[in-house]
C-alpha cells in the first residue's frame, strides 16, 4: 500500500515539474532575448556618441592650423583674403546669427498663428487641406526656394518693399542704420526672409501636433467658465504643450543656422561686414558651399574646416540653452505643484 501511494506521489511530482520546467524554460530564453535586446539598442546609442565625437575631432584636428596660426582673432577679424592668407571669421557668424534671427522672429509668429487657426478656429473641412499644404512647403527642396528668391523674390523686394523701407525706417535714429543703402534685392534681410518661409511649415507642424494632444476636457472647463479662444490658448495650450513648442522653434532654429543653398543664392555672398540688413553678407554654410572645393593652400582649407566647427559649436550651445530652459521650466511647475 504505501509503496503504491510512493509511486502515485513520485508520478505527481513528476507532472507538476513538466510544466514548471518548461515555465522556467521559458522564462530564461525571455529574459536572455531581453538582454540581447537591450545591449543592441544600447549599442546604437554608443554608436551615435561615436559618431558624435568622431565628428568633433574630425573638425578639431582639421582645423588646429588655422586656430593656432590666427589664434583669438580668428574669431574677431572680419579679413578674408586667400591671397595673402589672412582669414576672419567674423562675418560669416554675423552673418549666420542675423538670418537664423530674421527667420525665427518672422516665422515663429506666422506658424503660432497658422497651428492655433488649424487647431482652434478652422472649420473641420478646411484643416486637411491646409495641413496637407504646409507639409508639402516642408518637402520643396532649399535649392527651389533659393532660385524662387533669387529670381522671383528678390527682384520684387528691390522695386516695391526695400525702397519703403529706406524711405520710413531709415531715418529713425539708431534702429534707422539697419535700413540704409540701396535697394539691391539681395542682403541679409532677403536671406532672413527667404528662411523664414523654409522654418515655417517645421515650427508649424510641430506646433500643431502638440497643441492636438491637449485634453479636449482641459479646453472645455476653460470655456465653460467663460475663457475666450485666446484666453484657452494662452493659459492652457500653451502651459500644456510648452515643452513641444520650445523643441518646434528649436527644429526650425537648426535648419535656419545650417541651411545653405537658399541662402547662398540670395545672400550676397560678400565677406564686409555691415550695419544694415539691406547689405550683402554671407553665412558660414554659404561660405562653405562656396569656396571649399576651390581651397588653396592648406591654411584655406584648415581655415573653411574652423567655420564648420563654429557652426558646430553654435548649434550645439543654442540646443544646451534649449534643453536648460526646459529643465529650469519643469523645476518652476514642480515648486508650483
Amino acid at each position: 500500500m504505501r509503496a503504491g501511494l510512493e509511486s502515485v506521489a513520485s508520478a505527481s511530482a513528476r507532472a507538476e515539474s513538466g510544466p514548471r520546467a518548461a515555465f522556467t524554460g521559458a522564462g530564461g530564453r525571455l529574459r536572455r532575448q531581453d538582454a540581447a535586446f537591450r545591449a543592441v539598442t544600447q549599442g546604437f546609442a554608443f554608436l551615435v556618441l561615436l559618431l558624435l565625437g568622431g565628428i568633433i575631432v574630425t573638425l578639431a584636428s582639421g582645423s588646429w592650423l588655422s586656430l593656432s596660426h590666427f589664434g583669438v582673432r580668428f574669431l574677431f577679424s572680419s579679413a578674408w583674403n586667400p591671397v595673402t592668407e589672412d582669414f576672419g571669421a567674423l562675418v560669416p557668424i554675423a552673418g549666420t546669427l542675423a538670418t537664423s534671427a530674421i527667420a525665427l522672429l518672422i516665422g515663429v509668429p506666422v506658424s503660432f498663428g497658422i497651428a492655433l487657426f488649424l487647431t482652434e478656429l478652422s472649420p473641420p473641412w478646411l484643416r486637411r487641406p491646409i495641413g496637407t499644404a504646409i507639409e508639402l512647403l516642408a518637402a520643396i527642396p532649399s535649392i527651389i526656394y533659393g532660385m524662387w528668391g533669387l529670381f522671383v523674390f528678390a527682384p520684387f523686394f528691390a522695386e516695391h518693399v526695400q525702397p519703403v523701407l529706406i524711405s520710413v525706417l531709415g531715418p529713425v535714429p539708431y534702429a534707422g542704420a539697419l535700413f540704409r543703402g540701396p535697394p539691391m534685392g539681395i542682403g541679409v534681410l532677403t536671406a532672413g526672409i527667404i528662411l523664414a518661409v523654409m522654418v515655417i511649415p517645421f515650427i508649424a507642424a510641430v506646433m500643431r501636433d502638440v497643441f492636438e494632444i491637449v485634453p479636449a476636457v482641459l479646453k472645455e472647463s476653460a470655456y465653460a467658465v467663460g475663457g475666450t479662444t485666446w484666453e484657452v490658448v494662452w493659459n492652457v495650450v500653451l502651459p500644456y504643450t510648452r515643452a513641444g513648442v520650445i523643441g518646434g522653434i528649436m527644429l526650425g532654429l537648426g535648419r535656419a543656422l545650417g541651411e545653405t543653398m537658399a541662402v547662398t543664392f540670395v545672400i550676397g555672398n560678400a565677406y564686409r561686414l555691415s550695419s544694415s540688413l539691406l547689405a550683402p553678407g554671407n553665412t558660414i554654410a554659404s561660405a562653405l558651399a562656396n569656396e571649399f572645393t576651390e581651397a588653396v593652400g592648406e591654411l584655406h582649407f584648415s581655415a573653411l574646416i574652423a567655420l564648420g566647427l563654429i557652426l558646430f559649436v553654435i548649434t550645439f550651445i543654442v540646443l544646451s540653452l534649449s534643453k536648460l530652459l526646459l529643465l529650469r521650466l519643469a523645476r518652476q511647475e514642480g515648486l508650483q505643484a
